[in-house]
């Protein structure tokens, strides 16, 4: 990709599957030949009110037309949440870019579903909007998943695999010179889940998994799922932490720290597992799973690569960030999903443009 010097002011939305609120990220994205540099202008998350929590939680089980009215619904959330924080940072973008919330994901079905309106946010916001990235590529047969990848082979040239531990664990890196990337295993998704049991929102740094024990007959249910020796491309959703990961938990016995103990072993494997087939070098880490000092001393304990822990506002909205980097891609007619990874037919410049009437 080239085209001139320029300076672009673009706001990335992201809502991933730990629903633990919005990440929102204004960048400037410059000097664009071949390579483009990144300035972060502003990043916040803004946590949801908890009705909105609990809607989103319960999205998957709502028929076809009240998912459309959430559908509006939470675009007009988006779009106030943003203008909000357009007003406080003094920001003037050129585009909002926004991910969504994952209701469903079925590429094998060659169906994907993000909620969040493109017009109600465009109309709230007042600023154009380019939203649903995925459903072009599932329709030519693509996972739709993971889209980071393409920030990861542009934004993060220094690291030679990138690795995100958010609700789902994933990372990219690029073999024979194209970029590959998959879906790893559930992570905070699960852990989340069971800190909320005993009122936490989340086990802060891996304290109470570490005073646990490992249950090793769940150890061994959770890493003899049949995913884990699928090739890639293949991606995970909400699916599959209902129907494999929860079962197990709700079954179990075990007392908490012993269950967060046991899924944190289950992440740490899987992802070393995984490690095992990219490039050594670098692992540039961020998400939410990034702050867990005790998974990244399992991780390490289980392999060797070097594990490198960036900057706070990388951790936490690298995945925003790079949002922002399909709209700006979009808006310019390149190319931002790469068919190397999510196993389509051909590369898309994928997403839906809407104009407000603002």
């Amino acid at each position: 990709m080239a085209m001139n010097s320029t300076s672009e002011t673009i706001i990335g939305l992201m809502s991933g599957s730990s629903v633990d609120g919005l990440d929102v990220v204004a960048v400037d994205f410059h000097d664009i030949n071949n390579h483009t540099n990144f300035t972060i202008k502003a990043c916040e998350t803004i946590p949801y009110p908890e009705a909105w929590t609990e809607k989103l939680h319960n999205a998957f089980f709502l028929n076809t037309q009240q998912l459309e009215f959430l559908d509006i619904e939470y675009g007009s959330l988006l779009g106030q949440m943003t203008h909000d924080f357009i007003d406080q940072h003094n920001i003037k973008p050129l585009l909002v870019a926004s991910h969504g919330h994952t209701i469903f994901h079925k590429p094998e079905e060659r169906f994907t579903l993000q909620i969040g309106n493109g017009q109600s946010i465009a109309d709230r916001c007042c600023c154009m909007v380019i939203n649903d990235f995925r459903s072009e590529d599932v329709a030519k047969g693509g996972q739709g998943a993971p889209l980071v990848p393409i920030g990861d082979k542009y934004l993060f040239t220094e690291y030679t695999t990138c690795l995100n531990i958010g609700g789902i664990a994933n990372l990219s890196y690029d073999n024979d010179g194209k970029r590959i990337a998959y879906d790893i295993c559930i992570a905070n998704q699960a852990l989340n889940y069971l800190s909320k049991k005993i009122g936490l929102p989340y086990d802060d740094k891996g304290h109470i998994a570490r005073s646990g024990n490992i249950v090793e007959i769940l150890l061994k249910q959770l890493n003899d799922n049949s995913f884990f020796l699928l090739s890639p491309p293949k991606s995970l959703g909400r699916e599959y932490f209902d129907n494999n990961i929860l079962p197990l938990l709700e079954h179990s016995s075990s007392p908490i720290a012993d269950l967060l103990c046991t899924i944190t072993e289950h992440i740490a494997i899987q992802i070393a597992t995984t490690l095992q087939h990219a490039p050594k070098g670098q692992v540039l880490t961020t998400g939410g799973g990034a702050f867990n000092s005790y998974l990244l001393e399992r991780i390490r304990h289980h392999s060797d690569h070097e594990l490198i822990v960036p900057n706070n506002d990388i951790v936490n909205f690298k995945e925003a960030l790079i949002f922002a980097y399909l709209g700006f891609l979009k808006y310019h007619g390149f190319t931002n999903v790469l068919s190397s990874v999510t196993g389509a037919i051909s590369d898309s410049s994928s997403g839906k443009i809407w104009r407000p009437s603002c």
